[in-house]
């Protein structure tokens, strides 16, 4: 068991670019769940401002749904983002993520971390979990093709 995952992508965009898919909610709802996954404008509360708490209700392709619920913590514009996050939103316990960004030749290095410390997933949740961001990352690189500064 690992006490975290760490994901480092590149996007062909600016670092405020990048930083305004993770804090805007109108391309959070594109990009969280990938393409196969609807976030209902309904059923989404998300004001990037650290200390509020966030939620946002994932309607699954097999007509399910999962609640997630979070708070932002830091905000540090273009360069740091970090809030937790569950999909349990009775249990108080949540993990943290840190978004780093950096402006490299040709757009902007991402560094995702979440912190695992606590928690009780297997090795083969771990790799479904890190399968399932590179899948979100995949769908925010597309939102950033169509968003084009």
């Amino acid at each position: 068991m690992t006490d975290g995952i760490t994901i480092t992508r590149t996007f062909a965009a600016s670092p405020e670019h990048v930083f305004a898919l993770w804090t805007q909610a109108e391309h959070f709802a594109v990009w969280f769940g990938t393409d196969a996954i609807e976030i209902p404008e309904e059923g989404l509360h998300y004001e990037a401002v650290a200390g509020s708490d966030w939620a946002a209700i994932m309607k699954l392709p097999d007509g399910s749904s999962k609640s997630w619920v979070g708070e932002f913590l830091e905000i540090d514009p273009p360069t740091h983002l970090a809030l937790t996050l569950t999909d349990e939103p009775s249990n108080p316990a949540r993990a943290t993520v840190t978004v780093d960004l950096e402006a490299i030749d040709g757009g902007t290095r991402m560094t995702m971390s979440q912190s695992l410390a606590g928690s009780d997933l297997s090795d083969d949740q771990v790799a479904g979990l890190t399968a399932g961001y590179n899948a979100f990352f995949d769908t925010m690189d597309k939102l950033v093709a169509s968003t084009a500064e």
